[in-house]
């Protein structure tokens, strides 16, 4: 295995990737591979990149995948559509590099947590905006994930359901309408044309971010007659990312016998596509 971390912003060096890479024999990969492009939650202030990073890449390069973590712009620099950009940035440079990672370059999947997942669901979702490429000079079509795999995900601005804070900051504000909020709502950009296929997982005890949001996602899904796999297990935390001891940070609540099948049922969702 390699790792190693790429900057994706000449203009700041905190967006990043780290690629964690099977088989590269003197950069002559011996598999092109299938990829999960990694995007820790935080809710758009920090990149929980320790429990949402890392471990998440580890358990899938264990299955076989290449993996790269994304570190991308939170706090005052999360106004959309920056992290948008940064995360584009990233898929696009794996695209372009496919060879030298011994990626398949059309079997890249977005993985996401929290917020994370509300940045992963806007790039299946929202691939296609104009501004995109006015700020990155990407090609069209190269950010494109060829499917989301979305964990407890931050999706819908609405007040009943919504996480304030990551909406506050996608907008740069404090005092957001309800109009304002209804822009970055994922279930408002489901285009049976464009959108990605969707694997959600969360469970219905979630008190930070409630599974009402999985389920305004894949209702959506459902209406537009687009594929989608939905997991809801019947008790755990938020932020419980691989609900087992690797990831549990000592706290007994975070282990999760159930829950932690989600890799494995991943896995099999990307061997079906």
């Amino acid at each position: 295995m390699v790792i190693k971390k790429i900057s994706l912003r000449a203009d700041d060096p905190d967006i990043t990737l780290t690629a964690y890479v099977n088989d590269i024999k003197n950069a002559v990969p011996t598999k092109a591979r299938d990829t999960m492009f990694i995007i820790p939650g935080g809710g758009y202030f920090n990149v929980c990149a320790d429990r949402e990073g890392e471990m998440i890449a580890l358990a899938y390069l264990a299955k076989g995948y290449n993996a790269f973590v994304l570190n991308y712009s939170v706090k005052d620099k999360a106004r959309f559509p920056r992290s948008l950009c940064d995360a584009s940035l990233g898929v696009s440079y794996v695209r372009e590099h496919a060879e030298e990672y011994g990626v398949n370059p059309d079997r890249i999947f977005a993985v996401g947590f929290s917020a994370g997942g509300h940045l992963a669901g806007s790039l299946g979702l929202m691939w296609d905006l104009p501004e995109i490429y006015e700020t990155t000079g990407i090609a069209f079509g190269s950010n494109r994930p060829n499917g989301i795999i979305l964990g407890y995900p931050v999706v819908s601005g609405k007040r009943w359901v919504s996480h304030p804070a990551s909406f506050q900051r996608l907008h740069g504000k404090t005092d957001v309408s309800d109009e304002e909020l209804e822009l970055y709502s994922l279930e408002n950009h489901v285009n049976p044309e464009t959108a990605s296929p969707l694997f959600v997982f969360h469970t219905s005890t979630d008190g930070t971010v409630p599974v009402s949001n999985a389920l305004l996602l894949t209702l959506e899904y459902a209406k537009n007659k687009l594929p989608f796999e939905l997991h809801v297990f019947p008790k755990g935390p938020h932020g419980f990312a691989l609900a087992n001891e690797a990831t549990w940070c000592g706290h007994n609540t975070q282990v999760i016998p159930e829950a932690a099948s989600w890799v494995d049922l991943s896995h099999r969702w990307i061997q079906s596509l």
